[in-house]
This record gives structure tokens, C-alpha cells and sequence, in this order.
């Protein structure tokens, strides 16, 4: 089990500080082992969770409401979504009555690509953790936000 004082070698003023850190840590821990797994997927973590957006919305969403869902808001996610459109992931549909609206939807392609991907790759991140453990963090979690 990771002990963060050692881990960065530092002592805290109090505990709320470490405990700020260590949610800073935790994140960027958890974003390294996302972005390996999906190295060989040829994606990011924020591009299978736009894949994931509009797998789940079932109809063709505005770049808006997107970004409004994502986990990681992101201000590239029109860059993103470009680099899904070129693998053929997604796809751009225009409107009929308004040039200026453009919605984005998920081709097959994307779809097969997401049932390619284990749905339990994040469980190794949790393996420390029982149950109770894990609702009692997600509840602290909450609190703070």
C-alpha cells in the first residue's frame, strides 16, 4: 500500500494539505495507468469517454452537450473529436435547417472499437479497496466537491 509522504518525500503542514496532494497524486497516478491501457487502443481515456457519450446517448449529440458530459471537461475535445472522426469513430452529421449546427455521432466502427475494450479495466485501481471502503471514498469525494 503507497504511503504518499515517502512516495514524494515530503512532510505536511496538516492533514487536509496531504489530503489535498494526495487527491492531486491519486489523480495523476490513475491518468498514467489510463493513458498505458489505452495506448493500444490507439485512444485516449477522453476520447473512449466521448465514445462512451455517444454510445450511451443513442442519437447523434451537439459538441455541447459533449463536452457538458465528459468526466475530464476539456477545452481540445473539438481536437479530439477531429481525431476520432479520422479513424472513422465518429462521424459529423450537419443539420438540414441550420448550417451552423453540426452533431456528432458514433459509426459502427466506434462501436466495435468500445466492445473491444474490457468494461473492468479500472478495477486493478480499486483492488485495495473493499466495498465499504469504496463507497465511503466516493462519499468523501462528494462532500468536498
Amino acid at each position: 500500500m503507497g504511503d504518499l509522504s515517502k512516495d514524494i518525500n515530503s512532510k505536511f503542514v496538516n492533514n487536509r494539505v496531504k489530503a489535498l496532494i494526495n487527491i492531486l497524486y491519486t489523480a495523476n497516478w490513475i491518468t498514467s495507468h489510463q493513458n498505458e491501457f489505452f495506448k493500444s487502443f490507439g485512444i485516449s481515456p477522453q476520447q473512449y469517454n466521448i465514445l462512451r457519450i455517444l454510445k450511451g446517448a443513442n442519437e447523434p449529440l451537439n459538441v455541447q452537450v459533449i463536452k457538458n458530459r465528459m468526466i475530464e471537461r476539456s477545452p481540445n475535445a473539438t481536437r479530439l473529436m477531429d481525431k476520432l472522426c479520422a479513424k472513422n469513430y465518429i462521424e459529423r452529421c450537419p443539420s438540414e435547417h441550420d448550417r451552423r449546427v453540426v452533431k456528432i455521432k458514433i459509426t459502427q466502427q466506434g462501436k466495435d472499437l468500445l466492445e473491444s475494450i474490457p468494461n473492468n479495466f479500472n478495477k486493478d485501481l480499486l483492488k485495495n479497496l473493499n466495498e465499504e471502503e469504496a463507497e465511503q471514498l466516493s462519499m468523501l469525494l462528494d462532500k468536498m466537491r
